[in-house]
C-alpha cells in the first residue's frame, strides 16, 4: 500500500465532515444574511460538487488536475461570495465565510496531489480571496490564511518525502533480486560449469599433446567466468538487468500451475535423510537418525546442495584419498548437518583469498544457500587437523 493513500482517505472523511459543519453552520446564521437565498443556493452547490467527487479524494490517481482547480474554484467563490451575502453587521464581527474550514480540504488537496509548492499556490489564493473578502488584512484573516499555507506546506513536503522514499524502496527491492539472482546463477555455474572446466584442465594436463591444449583453454575460461561471477563489470551489470527481468517474468507466469518438475505445493516436505545418504561412498560415511527427516522440498534441496558442495571441496583441496563423514541431526526447531573430512585444513586467511579470487564455493554455494532461507553455515578448520563445516536449517522456513 502507498505510504500516501491514508492521506487520501483521511482527506475524503475532511471533506465530509467540513461539508457537515457547514451546512450546519449556515443554518444556524441563516436569518441574519443579508441574501440568505444566495447563501442557500452556494450552500446546496456545494453539498452536490462534494458528493459528485467524493471518488476523487481516494487516490492520486482519481485525484485530476481539473478537480483540484473545481474544488479550489468553489472555495474561492464562497470566500468572496460571503462578502455579497451577508449583512454589515455581520462583515463588522467578522462572519464566517459561506465554506468555512471546507476551504482547507481544497488546499490540502492541492498538496497531496501536487507537494509542498501546489499547497503553497492554493493557499496563496485562499489568503488573497479572504483579504478580499474582509476588505483588509485583519488579524484572525491573516491568522486563519497562515494557519492553512504551513498546514498545507508542511503535509506538501511530507508527501514528497514519502514518494521519495518509495521510490528508494522500490529500487532497493529490484537490487536485492538482482542480487539474489546473480547469487543463484553464480551457485549454479560454480557447482556445474566451474567445477567441469576445472577437470577438464587438470585431465588434459596429464594426458598432454592436443589434450592438454585444451585443458589451457579450459582454464583459461575457468578463470575469466570465474571473474565475471565475482567482480564487478558492465556485463555484470546487464546481468543483473536481465536478472531482474527474469525474477519479475517468474512472479507474473500464468498461474496454470507449477513448472515442470517443481514441487505441487509451497508446504511440501522431503526426506533429508534420503537425500544426504545418496552422498555416501568408499571415503564417505553417513550418519543419521532411523527415522526419516522431514523438511520443506526448497530448503531440503539448497541443504543437500550445499553438502554436496562441501564434499566437492572435500575431494578437491584434502586430496583424493581423504575421507569425510557426514553427520546428520534431528532437533525440534532446526535440523543440523555436519561435514567432517580428515584432510589437512585450511590455512588462515585461505577463504578470503579465494573469495578475492573469484572461488566462491563457501560464499555461494554452502553460505549463500542457507543465508536465503534463513540458515547458517559455520566452518571450524585447524591446520593438520581436517575441517568441519556446521549446517544449520530451521525447519519453518
Amino acid at each position: 500500500m502507498s505510504v500516501e493513500q491514508p492521506l487520501w482517505r483521511a482527506l475524503t472523511g475532511y471533506r465530509v465532515a467540513t461539508l457537515l459543519y457547514a451546512i450546519g453552520l449556515h443554518l444556524l446564521v441563516r436569518g441574519e444574511y443579508a441574501h440568505p437565498v444566495v447563501a442557500s443556493v452556494y450552500i446546496g452547490a456545494l453539498t452536490v460538487w462534494t458528493a459528485c467527487t467524493a471518488g476523487k479524494a481516494l487516490s492520486a490517481e482519481r485525484c485530476t488536475v481539473p478537480f483540484l482547480a473545481g474544488d479550489l474554484t468553489m472555495a474561492l467563490t464562497g470566500i468572496v461570495l460571503t462578502r455579497y451575502v451577508a449583512s454589515s453587521t455581520q462583515l463588522a464581527e467578522g462572519v464566517t465565510t459561506l465554506p468555512s474550514i471546507w476551504t482547507a480540504g481544497a488546499v490540502l488537496g492541492c498538496a497531496i496531489k501536487g507537494g509542498w509548492r501546489w499547497g503553497a499556490a492554493a493557499s496563496a489564493l485562499v489568503g488573497i480571496a479572504s483579504l478580499l473578502e474582509r476588505g483588509g488584512a485583519t488579524r484572525d484573516t491573516v491568522h486563519n490564511v497562515l494557519l492553512v499555507c504551513v498546514a498545507s506546506i508542511a503535509i506538501g513536503y511530507v508527501v514528497e518525502v514519502a514518494r521519495a522514499s518509495e521510490r528508494t524502496l522500490a529500487r532497493a527491492l529490484r537490487i536485492e533480486a538482482a542480487t539474489r539472482e546473480r547469487e543463484r546463477l553464480a551457485r549454479d555455474i560454480h557447482d556445474s560449469v566451474l567445477q567441469v572446466l576445472a577437470m577438464v584442465q587438470r585431465r588434459g594436463a596429464k594426458l598432454g599433446g592436443d589434450a592438454a591444449e585444451l585443458g589451457r583453454l579450459a582454464g583459461e575460461q575457468e578463470v575469466a567466468l570465474r571473474a565475471l561471477v565475482s567482480a564487478r563489470s558492465p556485463a555484470r551489470d546487464a546481468a543483473e538487468e536481465h536478472a531482474t527481468a527474469a525474477a519479475g517474468s517468474r512472479a507474473g507466469s500464468a498461474p496454470g500451475g507449477p513448472a515442470p518438475g517443481a514441487e505441487d505445493g509451497a508446504e511440501r516436505t522431503v526426506d533429508l535423510h534420503r537425500l544426504l545418504a545418496g552422498e555416501a561412498g568408499a571415503r564417505v560415511t553417513f550418519s543419521g537418525p532411523g527415522t526419516p527427516v522431514r523438511l520443506a522440498a526448497e530448503a531440503a534441496r539448497e541443504l543437500a546442495a550445499a553438502v554436496a558442495a562441501a564434499l566437492d571441496n572435500v575431494r578437491r583441496h584434502a586430496g583424493e584419498h581423504a575421507r569425510a563423514w557426514i553427520l546428520l541431526e534431528d532437533e525440534p526447531d532446526s535440523v543440523l548437518v555436519s561435514v567432517r573430512d580428515d584432510g589437512p585444513g585450511i590455512p588462515a586467511g585461505r577463504l578470503e583469498d579465494a573469495e578475492a579470487e573469484g572461488r566462491m564455493g563457501v560464499a555461494l554455494s554452502i553460505r549463500g544457500r542457507l543465508r536465503e532461507l534463513g540458515g547458517t553455515a559455520e566452518l571450524v578448520s585447524v591446520p593438520g587437523q581436517g575441517t568441519e563445516v556446521e549446517l544449520r536449517m530451521p525447519k519453518h522456513v
